[in-house]
């Protein structure tokens, strides 16, 4: 493991290990079961980003659940944008249920704020939002994250689920931007 690496022009380095993240983890997933163990939640995972925190929460979920996937794009390169773009669509029936948004990040929290509205539009019972990671000084909205791992700095990063155009998503370890002087 690397404590430092390069994708594509930008350097990064180790921020979070893998270590952490399966503590933080195992942390949500307790308190998933106790609040929604008995409740048959839909577990609505945002894509691309969230693909492996969700696999690792969901198979941390001791109660029966459904799973599906919505791909929603709000960023350019490292910076994020106010325009939410849903790629693929929802298409399961959420009248009535409980659904656990799982993302991988919140910053400005628009894509957070704009899924928790087409869910209470759509009939949802009660919308819950895990997340992995937090950055208070982006957050430009106000909702409440249910289940949280880590609040983070607005740096850039990369790994976990997490890219820089399209790499790094497969590493295990959560990686910061290196900044430079120019």
């Amino acid at each position: 493991m690397e404590n430092t690496i390069k994708l594509r022009d930008k350097n990064f380095k180790i921020y979070i290990r893998a270590s952490q993240i399966e503590e933080a983890i195992a942390r949500i997933a307790k308190s998933i079961n106790t609040e929604l163990g008995s409740k048959n939640p839909i577990f609505l995972v945002i894509l691309n980003g969230a693909f492996l925190f969700a696999a690792d929460l969901i198979r941390k979920f001791s109660g029966e659940c459904e799973v599906s996937f919505v791909k929603l794009s709000s960023y350019s390169g490292t910076f994020t944008t106010t325009r939410v773009r849903e790629i693929i669509g929802m298409e399961d029936d959420v009248k009535g249920r409980t659904v656990v948004i799982v993302e991988d990040i919140v910053d400005t929290g628009i894509t957070m704020d704009n899924m928790v509205k087409k869910l209470v539009g759509l009939g949802a019972g009660e919308v819950k939002i895990a997340a992995l990671l937090f950055k208070p000084d982006a957050f430009r909205k106000n909702f409440k994250i249910d289940y949280l791992g880590f609040e983070i700095p607005n740096d850039f990063i990369v790994g976990y689920g997490l890219d820089y155009n399209g790499l790094g998503r497969n590493l295990p370890d959560i990686y910061q931007i290196v900044k430079t002087d120019s």
